[in-house]
């Protein structure tokens, strides 16, 4: 696989947000890289979801496949 596969989700929380990117892409985590791009922001008197997470979820290929 040559090309880089990249994708951006969002979630109540970081882990839930890792969870489905890695669910889409069919990736274990230990083969992606996570870059969180946003926290979650907590609402009115810490309510949930006032802004959900956001992370860049990113394939690492193996060096004998590149």
């Amino acid at each position: 696989m040559s090309a880089k596969i990249s994708i951006e989700v969002d979630g109540k929380n970081v882990e839930e947000a890792v969870k489905k990117a890695l669910k889409d892409l069919k990736l274990p985590r230990h083969k992606v890289k996570i870059q969180v791009l946003a926290e979650e922001e907590k609402g009115l008197f810490g309510m949930p979801g006032a802004k959900p997470a956001k992370v860049r979820v990113s394939y690492i290929p193996d060096k004998e496949n590149t």
